[in-house]
């Protein structure tokens, strides 16, 4: 995703190694962006961010307290259970929010927030209640302190990308690209931007102005064939540095111009880029080398994955 993400959005886990970094994703926000994925000994538990605080996925609560076969059957019948026997309707603590589903699609899902959760944990007998209990709250008080204090969330994403392997003058381009790109996706929302697809649809006329390719276009060429493949973690210094001029130099213009709603932005999304794109082709010409690299931090994820594995303690049979 190269859409509206901020400090606390952009880094995700990209696979199932990776979901173990998950406590460093904080909190994405707008749509898929504000979906998370964290881990309680093991099994994966959906959130979302709902009205100002953390909502999870009830079915996700019931699997990882009684490891059931069928976490949805078994909530149904904790429901009917609760209301014949104690006479308390478990659905009104719950909102349907969407979810993504294990196909990769959003749908409708029974979700509580962390005094809903605690309730349910009250009603599930399970040795793994109490470690719940403080699992759930040290989730929703670190979210609390990023709200507080941003350059935890920042320093979350450091450890991230230096985990992955990632080298340190790299990291440190990344982390204050990050911060600019947060700078425009907020002059797009008070701008009356929808968010989301118009931010994807202004992202990309950046793109083609600096890179001559849209996102999708560059992940191809780059061999970014997975759909959470970032590519700005996959881009050399220059590539992040120019992608930089370009988005600082397009929420500058939108500014100074004072640009409003879609078409107005996409105005200055094009003229930004395009002082990016200036800017490589005399490097280019100066240098004799092509900016636009096919090179990747693939082998990073791999020597990850190959590590994880290395390390998996060996079984006692």
């Amino acid at each position: 995703m190269e859409h509206g993400l901020s400090v606390f959005e952009e880094v995700r886990s990209s696979d199932r190694a990776n979901q173990k970094l998950a406590v460093f994703e904080g909190a994405r926000s707008s749509d898929r962006a504000n979906q998370k994925l964290v881990v309680f000994e093991g099994k994966n538990i959906r959130k979302t961010w709902h009205k100002e605080e953390w909502w999870f996925s009830v079915v996700d609560i019931v699997e990882s307290l009684t490891n059931s076969p069928d976490p949805n059957d078994y909530w149904y019948r904790l429901k009917k259970r609760e209301s014949e026997e104690a006479k308390i309707e478990l659905s009104t603590i719950c909102r349907q929010l969407k979810l993504i589903s294990s196909d990769g699609k959003k749908y409708e899902t029974d979700c509580v927030n962390t005094e809903g959760a605690f309730r349910i944990i009250q009603s599930i007998p399970s040795p793994k209640a109490e470690p719940f209990k403080l699992w759930l709250a040290k989730t929703g008080y670190e979210r609390v302190q990023e709200i507080e204090n941003p350059e935890l969330a920042q320093d979350r994403v450091k450890s991230y990308y230096e985990l992955k392997g990632y080298p340190k003058d790299w990291i440190d381009k990344r982390m204050r690209g990050i911060a600019i790109r947060q700078e425009l996706t907020d002059e797009w929302k008070n701008r009356n931007v929808g968010q989301e697809k118009e931010f994807a649809i202004l992202t990309n006329e950046i793109s083609k102005a600096i890179f001559g390719k849209t996102v999708q276009e560059y992940k191809e060429y780059k061999t970014l064939d997975k759909k959470n493949q970032n590519l700005r973690d996959h881009m050399t210094d220059w590539e992040l540095i120019l992608n930089m001029v370009g988005e600082k130099a397009t929420t500058d213009i939108t500014t100074a111009k004072n640009s409003q709603g879609f078409d107005e932005c996409k105005d200055s999304s094009i003229q930004g880029g395009k002082i990016a794109h200036n800017t490589r082709k005399e490097i280019e010409e100066k240098t004799g080398k092509q900016l636009v690299s096919k090179n990747n931090f693939l082998h990073l994820e791999k020597s990850h994955v190959k590590e994880i594995k290395m390390n998996k303690p060996k079984s006692d049979k």
